[in-house]
Formats: C-alpha cells, structure tokens, sequence
C-alpha cells in the first residue's frame, strides 16, 4: 500500500507545471490525522488489537492504515462485534471521517476557493484511481400535495320542495330513479291548490264576458248608438279580468298544477283530482333522497326530493397554509382516487378559498372534474398533487466528494482530462449516499468521488504535490 502510494505521488509531482521548486519526496508526505471522538482514543482494546505502526494514514481512505476495512475487509467482523461500526460509509465509526465531521464548515483555515490542482497527464489520473459523478439538483416538480374529498357539483343539486300543503297521494320517482327536467316526482293534493284552480277558472269566465261585453260596446260605438266612454270603460274592465286570469295561472304554475286539473278516472274523483298537483324535476339527474311517504301531510317549503346531475362532481382539496403561496386559481391539478385503483383524474383549480380554517391551517381549492361515466362519488378520498414552479433546493454530491481541509469542506470538480478546481461548500447531511451542499457546485458537474482525497493533500502545504497548485485569481501565491 505504502508502496502504491509513493508511485502515485511520483506520478503527481512529474507534470511540468509542478516540477520547479518542488520539495524533496520525503518532505512531501503528511499524514492527516482523522478526527475521533474523545473517548474513542483510549479504548483498551483497540489499543491492544493495533500495531505499533497503527498511526500510518491510508492516503486513499483518510483512516489509520490498520484500521481500514475498505483496504482489508477482513477487519470488518472485528469492528462490527467491538460495536465501533458505520454501516453507512463502511468504516470504523471512531475514525470515520465523515460521521466525525462538523455539521457544516465555516471559513478559515484550508485551501482556498477555486484552488487549481493539475496531474501531469490524463494517464495520471487513469492509475491514481480518479473517478467522477455528476453533482445532481435536488428539488420538487414544483407540486404541492394535499388530502382531497369528492363532492357534487353544488350547481348540480336540487332540493325539491312542496309548493303548497296538502296530502301525498303518489310517488312517482324513486330514490336511483334517472329524470329529465319536468318529469314527475310526486302527486299531492292540496286544498289551497284546488282554491286557485277555482280563481282561474273565475278569472277565465271573466275574461270571456269581458271581452263580450268589449265587442258589443265597440260595434254599437261604430254605429253611433253610444258614446266613446262606454267603450272604453269595457276595454278596461277586459284588461282587468286578463290580468286577474294570469295572476291565478301563475300561483298554479308555481305549483306545477295546470289550468284544468287532471283528468279523473270518473266523475266522483273529479272534485278531488281538481285539487292535486304534480310535483315536477327542476334538473336533470339521479334521484338520491326521497322523504316522503304516500298520504303524508306535508307542508309549503318542506324538502321531499334531492336530485343530483352526477356528469360532473368537484374535488374538495385541503390545501396546507405553508403552501398556499404557491396555489392559484388555473393551478393544474392530478387528483388518484385509491377506491378506484389509482385511476387519475385532471382539472384545474377554479375556487380558492379567502380564508383558512382555524383548526386545520388549511384553506379549500375547488376542482371540477368530469364524471361522464358516474364512477367518482361524493365522500370519496383522493390524493391531490397541485402542479406549481420548479423549484430548487439544493446540489447534491455523493457523500464520497466531500473532503475536510482543516476547518473547510471541499469538494473537487472536473475541468479537464487532468485539471480539477476545489470549491468550497458547506453542507448538512443528506439522503443515503447523497448529501446537500450550499456553496459554487452546479448541476451537472463532475466531482470526484474516488481519489478526492489525494486530490485533497495537493491543496495542504507541506503535502504532497506542494507547490502544484494555483490559488484562485488575485490571491498572492
């Protein structure tokens, strides 16, 4: 290993750039302690269990040479039975220097910014082991997601209710019945319905004789027989019947009673069938609640019937008060109904509430959706992922990419075939193998993963490579 490592600095040093001024080979090797925690350093048995020469760096993995499972992986049972194990970056977790790390870097001692490291030649790189990942852009498509109910299309429900007291003689329609606009629901008979039959049927005889006595007086003014204010007091009381005719064939059409009654069977349940009205479907759609019952009492406004247009239902969506900035009316909206397989469902967002719920911090958004073929119904559950900006958390870089110079965090991306700058980040865990960054890595770049820690010990004075190196521009040498 050691063996390795000097021909891998050898090759480091040949480069033209690096060969002037550069120091003695045995000056250029300094080890970097890996940070441990206090009471890791006086384990007895640890100590028992290394070699005399135990304090030798792995150069490649930045542990104590004797401890490095990644070099001997024999050792692995060893640490993990001691319990001084990371599962996550494969090392022993009392020298693992990335769990041993500071939760974020901060300026001060190390490299500085945008420090060049160039290998002689892209072979250099090949044989020191050098490889590369993409940084990655950690964030959302922009959606917010939310617990949604269904629910009817309130401009589709019609609650129907008596139009006058009287007695249920039929029900016509029942609850699933499907009816168009004007079909019957009902039969009822109603004493207050057969008394404004009886006004119409006075207000059309008067309008009859009215408009008699108007001809009559109109002919006999023609002949001369009488004078004009005859005529004219018979014009006004036929304006006056027609109007008395179409108040009471209005307080019928109110109703949904007709002019004449409904034919009787026979003539003893004329009288009876002369008081009923038929009770009529103002919309088109199913039949969901029926509350009534052949003969009973019911009176004016009392609700009977609720029929609902079920070819177009809403989506009642909780949205979260955090993410109401990102929600507006037109935002697009995925709605997967789990009662129905996950099948999806699209709209977009036509109401959202002014004001949010004082229990749940949440405010309403209202989805149409079309139902043509009645699958969605109302109280069924669905998952809402409302589509809003891109937005952009973070980079992220494998966990491998991130080095510790002193107090400073680094992370080395690719320029060329042997030419890396380090920049420094700061960053705060992550998910798995990857973790966040803050600092100048940008999507799509190459970082190295394996070797980065070479790379690392050219940016260190007295290190290997001393004198490699170019400080960022404008920064003295």
């Amino acid at each position: 290993m050691r063996f390795l490592l000097l021909v891998l600095a050898t090759l480091l040093l040949s480069g033209a750039a690096c060969r002037k001024g550069a120091a003695p080979p045995e000056a250029r090797v300094a080890p970097v302690a890996a940070a441990r925690p206090p009471d890791a350093a006086a384990r007895p048995a640890d100590a028992a269990a290394l070699p005399p020469d135990a304090g030798a760096m792995c150069q490649e993995h930045g542990v104590p040479e004797a401890m490095c499972t990644k070099c001997d992986p024999r050792l692995i049972p060893v640490f993990q039975a001691r319990g001084d194990w990371c599962a996550a970056h494969g090392l022993p977790e009392s020298v693992c220097p990335i769990c041993n790390a500071p939760a974020a870097a901060t300026p001060g001692t190390g490299p500085a910014d945008s420090t060049h490291v160039r290998l002689a030649t892209p072979e250099t790189a090949r044989m020191a082991g050098i490889e590369t990942a993409p940084a990655v852009e950690l964030g959302r498509d922009g959606g917010v997601t939310a617990v949604a109910r269904i629910a009817y299309d309130a401009r589709k429900v019609a609650s129907v209710n008596a139009r006058a007291a009287g007695v249920v003689r039929e029900i016509v329609a029942e609850v699933g019945t499907r009816v168009r606009p004007g079909s019957p629901l009902a039969r009822i008979e109603s004493a207050s319905v057969g008394a404004e039959r009886s006004k119409l049927l006075a207000a059309r005889a008067r309008v009859g004789a009215a408009a008699a006595d108007f001809r009559r007086a109109q002919d006999l003014h023609d002949r001369g027989l009488v004078p004009a204010s005859e005529v004219l007091a018979a014009q006004q009381e036929l304006e006056s019947a027609r109007a008395e005719q179409a108040a009471a064939a209005a307080e019928l059409g109110m109703v949904g009673a007709n002019e004449t009654g409904e034919a009787a069977d026979s003539a003893a349940d004329g009288t009876a069938a002369a008081s009923r009205y038929v009770l009529l479907a103002p919309l088109g759609g199913v039949v969901t609640e029926r509350h009534v019952a052949v003969g009973q009492l019911v009176s004016a406004n009392e609700v009977l019937f609720e029929i609902v247009d079920t070819r177009t239902m809403w989506a009642e969506i909780d949205v979260p008060e955090t993410d109401l900035s990102a929600v507006a009316v037109g935002s697009q909206v995925t709605l997967v109904v789990e009662g129905l397989d996950g099948r999806e469902f699209h709209g977009r967002i036509d109401y959202l509430a002014p004001a949010v719920d004082p229990r749940t911090r949440t405010a309403l958004a209202r989805v149409p959706l079309a139902n043509p073929d009645g699958v969605l119904r109302a109280n069924m559950y669905a998952r809402a992922r409302i589509a809003t900006e891109k937005l952009r958390l973070g980079v992220a870089v494998p966990r491998s990419a991130v080095q510790r110079a002193g107090d400073a965090f680094l992370v080395f991306v690719r320029l060329g075939d042997a030419d890396y700058v380090a920049r420094r980040v700061e960053w705060s865990g992550g998910d798995g193998d990857l973790v966040e960054l803050r600092g100048d890595v940008r999507p799509g770049e190459l970082v190295v993963t394996t070797g980065s820690f070479l790379l690392k010990t050219e940016t260190l004075k007295g290190s290997i490579g001393a004198g490699c190196c170019e400080p960022k521009r404008g920064e003295a040498r």
